[in-house]
Order: structure tokens, then sequence, then C-alpha cells
């Protein structure tokens, strides 16, 4: 059963629903529980955690794109980090919610905190892979067709549905996919490549990313239809 969380603001109430999150295996782990209790014991709010996600996001992407005008060890350097910065950025995406919701720190604009930095964080590291790789208007279409996956979510929100956070390219799986080729692409140089996998990946993303906006859209009109009839 879900459990909605109340806060005042202004002597307005808002309603916070536990229930609708994107499920998250390592939400449950004792290390994540941990950090997040410990975080939830300081002074950083949740917002915070959500805006240092648009920190972690710039410098993966400045990293992505700087790595494709140099080469050698420094690439490789630049493109591990990266790598990291991706994995930063998942990583506040959780422990804001966590300090949020089981941390018993919900603030009233959080829901905007929460969604927000997420889009930008997107544009950010798939528009920088493809400023680094000379292919900009791939790494463009890939971030539109990223923010595109979680407007259809939230316009289902806004008729009524349930958060859809299916894929097969939703943002865990864009980072996963990402991450692991930025850390292919730092050893391009044992196979004589450059940027052959990141153009994999990020053309994987964009593909993956158009097909999850059209199954979460064709999966909302249907939800409509039936609770219509």
């Amino acid at each position: 059963m879900r459990r909605p969380i109340t806060i005042r603001s202004s002597g307005e109430e808002i309603i916070l629903d536990k229930g609708d999150r994107r499920p998250l295996a390592s939400r449950n782990t004792r290390w994540a529980q941990t950090i997040a209790k410990r975080m939830a014991a300081l002074s950083i709010t949740p917002n915070a955690i959500s805006q240092a996600s648009i920190a972690a996001a710039a410098a993966a992407g400045l990293a992505f794109w700087i790595a494709g005008e140099t080469s050698g060890t420094v690439r490789s350097l630049l493109l591990v980090a990266a790598a990291l910065f991706c994995q930063l950025r998942l990583l506040c995406n959780l422990f804001d919610g966590m300090v949020a919701m089981e941390g018993g720190k919900a603030e009233a604009d959080g829901p905007f905190w929460n969604e927000f930095p997420d889009r930008i964080a997107d544009i950010l590291i798939l528009a920088g892979i493809g400023y680094g790789i000379g292919a900009p208007s791939l790494g463009w279409a890939a971030a539109a067709f990223a923010v595109l996956t979680a407007y259809v979510r939230e316009l289902g929100r806004a008729n009524g549905a349930p958060s859809d956070f299916s894929g097969p390219m939703a943002k865990q799986h864009r980072m996963a996919v990402i991450t692991a080729a930025a850390l292919f692409s730092a050893v391009e140089f044992l196979w004589n490549g450059r940027n052959e996998v990141l153009t994999l990946a990020l053309s994987i993303v964009a593909i993956g990313a158009a097909l999850t906006a059209l199954r979460r859209a064709r999966r909302q009109v249907r939800w409509l239809k039936e609770r219509k009839a």
C-alpha cells in the first residue's frame, strides 16, 4: 500500500506519493541505506543532492567533449572520468529520493528538483558525447529522445496514470550503456579505434530512447482507454 507523505508550505498542503517512484534494487541495499541515513543526519538537503547531479553531468559531458580533442593517455583518463561522473549522477539521483523519503526531509519544491536536473543532465551528457565524437546532431537527437521519454511519463501522471518507468532505454539503461562505452573507448587504442564505440552507444541510446517514448505513449493510451471503458 502506498503511504503518501504530506508536507506544508505557506499554509498549503502538498502530498508526495512515496509509492510512485522509480523501482531501484540499489535502494534496498545496506550500503545505500547507510549512506542515505548519514546524509539525512547532516545539513544536506535532497534538493542540493539533486542539483549536484547537474554538476556531475556537466563534468561528464565536458570530459566527453574534451576527450574528442585529445589522444593517448589523456583521452583515456578523460573517458574514465566521464564514466565515473555518469555514475555519480546516478548516485545523486538515488540519494536525493532516499534522503527525502526515508530520511524524512522532503521539501515543498522537491518534485521540481527531482525531475528538472535529470533533463538537464541527459542533455549535458549526450550532447557532450555528440560534440566529442564529431556528431553533434546525433548527440542532440539522443538528448531529445531521452527528454521525450520523461515527458511521456510525466504526461501520463498528469492524465492520472501511474508513472511508467519502462524501457528499453530508461535513465538507468542510458547511463549503463554510456558508462560501458566510455570505459571501452578508453582502451580503443588497443585496436587502433577511435570513437567507434561511443558512436555506436550514442546511436543505441537515441534509437532505444525513441522506442521507449513510443512504448510508454502506447501503454498510456491503452491505460486511458481501459479506464474509460
